[in-house]
Formats: structure tokens, C-alpha cells, sequence
């Protein structure tokens, strides 16, 4: 048992028995009102007042008066903020907001308000919503979603990873998957109207950085930015749309041993890419290839530049191969600039 502050001085009071105590007294007497004392203290009410739990500190957040401050500054009819404001601090338009908050409630249920246990309405979803999108935007803690919000850590956490797994359920289908024929045939077109007939895109590595790293996987990730990083493997076309990811490699490797392990030309080897033709110095191609820098391999589905070009026409080759080989670096750029938590 572990005693309060409050009891010591009951044992202070209870000095030590010896046999210059007694003075005459009985020294069995002395002990007797010893054992009192201390069985005073240990009574069953004391005890069971030092182990009974302590009481939850509620606190009174007003999430109603959050919530319709919320809709004040940002979705009434005139609301405070404008338009371009809200898709700077939300990463989107308002219609796209509202869309996905549509797709997110028919989901998963959990972010339709109910009431609690006392009938007090609960978060709205657009709280909720804005819990997540607000991590995300800015890379912040969940914690710092409550003062404007008024929505507790835990909550907001929650908010967070449903509205992941929603979104993932429900546009994985639509937008994370391999170019269909109607896809391939717009890559193409692009490619030949930028001089690369059979280009899919560029392909490149990003190192994201991995603020929580366990500190023994320190050494495992880290690369040459001396931080823990995770690489993410993609391939963009000109209109940012990243039709190909591979995340999760060891921020200590290079972009060879990523190849080595990505399942890039998996859709190529197995024969469910469909199908490519075009006619190059007049020969007919059947196979599409990606734009790279020199550190990948000079295999037929990559194309790098010329390292060291001599000639007008290598010059002129290499420039242009290195201005549109950059529409994955730019989308990299896009990627960490509108949303913080990929920094």
C-alpha cells in the first residue's frame, strides 16, 4: 500500500518504542495505544477512499457553437472567407470538399452526427472531416485540432484514419490503378504532341521523411539527407496524375534498388497492359517506355537522356528529354507543397 502525504504525520507522531518510554508506564499499555493508532489509519474507510479512482476532468468544449462557426466562415452562403482562401488552407475547392464529405459519410457511418449517452449531439462531419484534412495539410498534431475545432485528440485521430480508409475504399478503384486503353491512348497523344511517341510518363524516386523512426531503424533509413526516410517510387504524366506509386523502401537505398524491387513492369511481363502501337523511323513499336534520369538502366522501357551530348541534335535531344523527364519532379513538388505531412 502506498501511503498520501496526509497520513505521514500520524507516524511521525509515533515515535520509535524503547524502553526509556515507558517511565513508569506499562509498556505493554504503550504498545497497545501504538497498535491503535495505527489501525486507525488503515480503517477500511480510509482505504477505501485512497484506492477509489479518481474523477475524469470533462471538459466543456461548446463543440455546437465550433461547429456552426465553422459553417459561418467557410460554407454559408456569404461566408467570411472567400473561396480562394478555403482552397489554400484546404488543398481543394469547396465542391470537391463537399463531394468527398458526401462519398465519406455514405461509407462509413461513423461520421454522420448522433447523439451521446446524455442526447448531446456529437461532431458534426465536416468537423470531423476537417480534423483529418487539417493533419494532413499541415503536418500538425492532433492535439492542436482542438482549439479551433474543439474536437479532442482522440477523436481527431480517429477522424483521420477512417477518413483514410474511406478514401481508399472508395476512389482506390478510380484512381490507383494502371492506365486503362482509353488512358494509354491519351499518354500517347501527349507524348507525340511533346516529341516522345510511346512515352507513358516520367519515372522517379522522392525520399519521404520519417519524423516517428524507431531509433534502431535509424541506420537502415537513413540516406544522404542524414534524417530516417521512406522512398515512394511513381511515375506522373503532365497533368500530375501519379498513375503508379511504390512506397515503403528504406530511405538507405538508391533509386536502382527500388527498381529491383518495384513491381513497375509487372503489368507488362504478365501481358494485362494494354496493348501499344506507333511507328518510330518506320518501324512499329508495341511496347511503351518511361522518361528516366542516367542512374537507371538502358533497358528498352527507359529512355535516360544523353550524358554528354556533343552535336546540335544531342543537345537538343537532351534538353528536351530533361524538360519533360521533370513532370515527376514537379509532381513531387506539388505533393509536398499542398500537403505538409509528406515533408
Amino acid at each position: 500500500m502506498v501511503l498520501s502525504s496526509r497520513d505521514i504525520p500520524i507516524y511521525e507522531s509515533i515515535s520509535p518504542l524503547n524502553s526509556s518510554d515507558s517511565d513508569g508506564e506499562d509498556i505493554f499499555e504503550i504498545h497497545r495505544k501504538r497498535m491503535n493508532d495505527v489501525s486507525r489509519l488503515l480503517s477500511p474507510d480510509r482505504v477505501r477512499a485512497f484506492f477509489q479512482p479518481r474523477k475524469r476532468t470533462s471538459i466543456k468544449r461548446n463543440r455546437e457553437e465550433a461547429a456552426q462557426r465553422l459553417f459561418r466562415d467557410y460554407f454559408a452562403e456569404n461566408p467570411i472567407y472567400p473561396p480562394n482562401i478555403f482552397h489554400r488552407r484546404f488543398r481543394m475547392r469547396q465542391e470537391l470538399f463537399l463531394r468527398i464529405l458526401n462519398s465519406v459519410t455514405t461509407y462509413d457511418e461513423w461520421f454522420i452526427q448522433k447523439p451521446d449517452a446524455l442526447g448531446r449531439m456529437g461532431f458534426t462531419p465536416i468537423q470531423k472531416m476537417i480534423a483529418a484534412i487539417r493533419i494532413l495539410t499541415y503536418g500538425i498534431s492532433a492535439d492542436l485540432c482542438d482549439e479551433y475545432i474543439k474536437i479532442s485528440e482522440r477523436i481527431a485521430i480517429e477522424s483521420l484514419k477512417r477518413f483514410c480508409d474511406a478514401i481508399i475504399a472508395v476512389y482506390a478503384e478510380q484512381y490507383q490503378r494502371s492506365p486503362n486503353a482509353d488512358n494509354i491512348t491519351r499518354l500517347i497523344r501527349e507524348g507525340e504532341e511533346r516529341g516522345f511517341l510511346g512515352m507513358f510518363g516520367s519515372i522517379d524516386c522522392m525520399h519521404w521523411e520519417w519524423k516517428n523512426c524507431p531509433t534502431a531503424w535509424h541506420g537502415t533509413h537513413t540516406g544522404r539527407s542524414h534524417k530516417p526516410t521512406l522512398k515512394l517510387e511513381a511515375v506522373a504524366s503532365k497533368n500530375l496524375w501519379i498513375w503508379y506509386a511504390f512506397f515503403g523502401m528504406a530511405g538507405s537505398h538508391n533509386d536502382l534498388n527500388v527498381l529491383d524491387h518495384s513491381p513497375v513492369f509487372k503489368s507488362m511481363i504478365n501481358g494485362s497492359m494494354p496493348p501499344v502501337n506507333y511507328v518510330v523511323n518506320g518501324h512499329r513499336r508495341t511496347m511503351g517506355y518511361y522518361l528516366s534520369d542516367g542512374i537507371y538502366p538502358k533497358w528498352a522501357t527507359l529512355m535516360q537522356t544523353i550524358p554528354h551530348p556533343t552535336t546540335v541534335k544531342e543537345k537538343l535531344f537532351a534538353n528536351k528529354q530533361e524538360a519533360v523527364g521533370k513532370d515527376v519532379e514537379q509532381t513531387f513538388g506539388v505533393l509536398q507543397m499542398r500537403w505538409s505531412i509528406t515533408h
